[in-house]
């Protein structure tokens, strides 16, 4: 019986530096930066038979959500704009927002569920956290589902 795929989240910094390399050396070949697999993985420090050993085991969290569909839970102040700000600063980075749902506000706090389809992401998902995280009245955001 062959063994199950699993697949985990794993911040970068815990990674052995190889996958590290292989996924700059896949990043280099997806925008033209280098042509040839040998000269990607010679840019990093990694040899061919690493980069075609890993090459398919290896993604990028954004890589893996782009084109598909995410939902991001948010945690607001309840104060007046403070949601509409917010959207605005998801609908600046190019996902197309398929759902909102916002919960009664409970001491002072809102939790709003937003779905969003990310084909057209013109930047990184961890970007657009970060971006979302630091917009006035935005307790906390985070990816729930994807």
């Amino acid at each position: 019986m062959a063994a199950q795929t699993k697949y985990f989240i794993v911040e970068a910094s815990a990674m052995p530096e190889v996958f590290l390399k292989v996924a700059e050396a896949k990043r280099l070949l997806d925008t033209g930066e280098e042509t040839t697999v040998n000269r990607a993985a010679r840019a990093v420090g990694i040899s061919r038979s690493a980069f075609y050993k890993y090459k398919d085991a290896v993604h990028p969290f954004n890589d893996m959500l782009h084109g598909r569909i995410v939902t991001f839970q948010i945690l607001l102040k309840d104060e007046p704009g403070i949601l509409s700000n917010t959207l605005n600063v998801f609908a600046g980075t190019g996902v197309n927002i398929l759902t909102i749902n916002q919960n009664i506000p409970v001491n002072g706090c809102a939790v709003v569920t937003m779905t969003a389809e990310t084909s057209a992401l013109r930047r990184s998902l961890e970007e657009v956290l970060l971006d979302a995280g630091a917009a006035p009245g935005v307790i906390k955001c985070e990816i729930l589902a994807g």
